[in-house]
């Protein structure tokens, strides 16, 4: 069956802009706490509303793009999207269970998350590096620094800044 990728971009993109909204307004619907003598930032809506933000603005780009594309564009997405949705949605139910399931718990979280953000990131960048043994390690050392520096800010995001216990 197929699928008009530049139709789906801007029915997914709706349904994130509403769920965004809601976000941002739970949070800032949520009860503060300077009542208990408590700073007003460290407020428990803080990070859903910051997420319900960053939500709505992804949201509206990737309408504005979907908009944006050309027939032409919609055709040859449409006759590509067919053939890889499938496989990108069980590659990604299967690393994200694995992550969740299998590697947390039984690796320091740090670890866990490199070579989680690895796999995924390797597996999405692969088919558009190119082809020559040259282009792919490159590709694989980038992953590499990729996938640690960011599950380490992630860590240090959730432990210092959000005071996380992380497992």
């Amino acid at each position: 069956m197929p699928v008009n990728t530049s139709n789906a971009d801007r029915i997914t993109g709706a349904v994130l802009l509403v769920l965004g909204i809601a976000m941002l307004l739970g949070g800032y619907n949520m009860e503060r706490l300077e009542i208990r003598q408590i700073h007003p930032a460290s407020i428990p809506g803080l990070v859903p509303m910051i997420l319900g933000a960053a939500m709505i603005i992804c949201s509206l780009l990737l309408i504005a793009t979907a908009s944006k594309r050309s027939t032409e564009q919609v055709q040859a997405d449409t006759d590509d999207a067919a053939d890889s949705s499938v496989s990108n949605l069980l590659v990604t139910v299967i690393l994200s269970l694995g992550y969740g399931a299998g590697l947390l718990g039984k690796l320091p979280y740090l670890p866990a998350t490199a070579l989680y953000i690895f796999l995924f990131s390797l597996y999405f960048s692969w088919a558009q590096y190119g082809t020559s043994r040259a282009s792919r390690i490159r590709l694989i050392a980038l992953t590499a620094v990729f996938a640690v520096s960011f599950a380490a800010g992630i860590a240090v995001l959730f432990q210092y800044g959000f005071l996380v216990r992380l497992p």
